[in-house]
């Protein structure tokens, strides 16, 4: 029970981002809460957070180990949920938001299946690009692609999403193939407009120093003659062959098994980033919300899915 409680203690710090948030969602003095996060890293033979006056920083393993935990606690969750519910049926109203071309994609044709298992459920599905409040909005599940800001979410890592440079056979047919990042000057590229989210640019794995086998992520804004604030306007035009576009591999993977696109710069691919559903923090979660999870983590767990996803 102390090992328990004590996660829970280091993924709600880490979660809210100070001890004092934390002590005062658990009614409790934060000196306990420090105590337990003491005991947590004396145990492990780790530093997990890096404690100032003024803010808390995650460590590398601390990073890690929020990630193991939020599922760790899940997992918990869920078995108490599956004891309890015995044969109940899952009922009541289910509200998802997700990105927009992801979840056309990938969330809303997997609605009404999950409806048919599960008919005394209702559904309603938010696709929208905005940032949306989870829980301020009322919303039981969020599906989010990429990187994660800190919150008080509980995330559930759904599958593996990476960025990669492709064009048609015939581009690069006509052009040739760029060989580093550096090359793109030299091509069309297809890129967002400065008015969309994408601000830092296309990320690439490259080396810290000639020769080196250390690697850092660098970004680079490329130029090119035609540019979007929509990433499906993006993809249908790197379809019609009209240059280099940087895309997800939810969004391409089917067209590169079908030969439709290829890939370049493979040597220089930025690590994977994640596909998440996030909740809010809850005691018990609603039977509901927890199969929708596992439905999603199942289907994009197929060995074939994101090869055979084009709608």
């Amino acid at each position: 029970m102390d090992k328990l409680k004590q996660i829970e203690t280091f993924v709600s710090v880490a979660t809210r981002g100070s001890l004092t948030a934390a002590a005062r969602a658990e009614g409790v003095a934060p000196a306990i809460i420090g105590r337990r996060l003491d005991a947590l890293e004396a145990r492990l033979g780790v530093k997990l957070l890096v404690r100032t006056t003024r803010r808390i920083t995650l460590t590398h393993e601390g990073s890690a180990f929020l990630e193991d935990g939020q599922r760790l606690l899940v997992d918990l969750a869920n078995a108490e949920a599956s004891v309890s519910a015995g044969g109940v049926k899952a009922s009541g109203h289910l509200r998802i938001t997700a990105p927009a071309g992801f979840g056309r994609r990938h969330v809303a044709p997997l609605v009404p299946r999950f409806r048919e298992l599960h008919p005394e459920v209702t559904i309603s599905l938010n696709l929208s690009d905005r940032v949306v409040d989870v829980a301020g909005e009322g919303y039981d599940c969020a599906v989010r692609v990429g990187d994660l800001p800190d919150s008080s979410l509980v995330s559930v890592r759904l599958a593996d999403n990476r960025r990669l440079c492709v064009a048609t056979p015939g581009y690069l047919q006509r052009h040739g193939r760029p060989a580093t990042p550096a090359d793109l000057v030299r091509f069309d590229c297809l890129v967002l407009s400065s008015d969309a989210s994408q601000t830092r640019g296309w990320a690439f794995s490259m080396p810290v120093a000639e020769g080196s086998p250390e690697r850092e992520i660098s970004y680079l804004r490329p130029g090119g003659p035609l540019d979007c604030s929509d990433g499906q306007v993006l993809h249908e035009w790197c379809l019609a062959g009209w240059g280099i576009a940087w895309r997800s591999t939810w969004e391409v993977e089917a067209d590169i098994a079908a030969g439709r696109l290829e890939t370049v710069l493979d040597d220089f691919a930025a690590p994977p980033n994640g596909i998440y559903a996030l909740f809010p923090q809850r005691r018990h979660l609603a039977l509901r919300v927890r199969l929708w999870i596992d439905y999603l983590k199942h289907h994009y767990g197929q060995p074939d899915y994101w090869a055979g996803s084009r709608n």
